[in-house]
């Protein structure tokens, strides 16, 4: 069974509208809905701290893939979503996500407990430092010598296509924000023109080498901005900097 509730990037428990529909047996569509008319009526702040909006990738009967809308939510956000849904087995599935996000909860604090004594803080620092050693030896194992080892560093978080270059500038290839935004173009890395221009191509998304950001904006005049951001996961980041510097000592 999927896990209802799993820690974010910045390391707080949520869950998503997806598992929110397939546990309480609703239309991910409709879940999208009551999200929306949900936020509608919450602040700018209190929408930042209950739910995030991005795109997954769907596998479609062809084998194809298309992009659709997902949430993730804060235990905030979860209470406020399903404080209407009703039915005979609504009440247990809404105990089994709190226990989920206790549980989460509970590891995650776990992960961060401080030392109580000094031979404590002692052994928690050389076993730090003998994990250290070994991601260390494996990073220099499996590197091909012409790569930049601490390129594997990045790979935790995604980031911008100007960060990129900037780890790539870090790493001896010149080159800036245009000029990477314009070779991801012609390369079949991001879509050249038209509504997905400087988006991920449908390879490079396959590849998992981007991700794409959304941000729905309530402006004044009731209309719906949405914003997108495309951003370079870690996966992504190791590929294109190796990529990068193969290129150079081919050159």
């Amino acid at each position: 069974m999927k896990e209802l509730v799993f820690r974010s990037e910045k390391g707080n428990p949520v869950t998503t509208s997806r598992m929110v529909a397939e546990k309480f047996g609703k239309r991910h569509a409709d879940v999208i809905r009551a999200i929306e008319n949900t936020i509608s009526q919450m602040s700018d702040n209190q929408r930042e701290r209950t739910f995030a909006l991005t795109q997954s990738l769907v596998a479609m009967p062809n084998g194809s893939y298309r992009e659709a809308p997902i949430y993730t939510m804060s235990r905030d956000g979860f209470s406020l979503l399903v404080m209407g849904f009703t039915g005979s087995k609504a009440l247990q599935f809404k105990l089994d996500f709190i226990e989920a996000f206790n549980k989460m909860e509970e590891i995650i604090k776990s992960s961060f407990a401080l030392p109580q004594t000094y031979s404590e803080a002692l052994r928690q620092l050389a076993e730090q430092v003998e994990e250290s050693e070994k991601q260390k030896q494996i990073i220099a194992e499996q590197a091909p010598k012409a790569l930049f080892a601490d390129a594997v560093a990045t790979s935790k978080q995604s980031c911008l296509v100007g960060e990129l270059a900037k780890i790539l500038r870090q790493n001896g290839v010149e080159i800036g924000q245009n000029r990477l935004f314009s070779w991801l173009r012609e390369n079949g890395f991001l879509c050249q023109g038209g509504e997905r221009y400087n988006q991920p191509t449908q390879r490079a998304m396959e590849m998992d080498l981007f991700e794409v950001k959304k941000t729905t904006i309530n402006k004044p005049d009731g209309s719906i901005l949405v914003s997108t951001t495309t951003k370079v996961t870690g996966k992504g980041q190791v590929y294109f900097v190796n990529k990068f510097l193969k290129d150079r000592e081919v050159a």
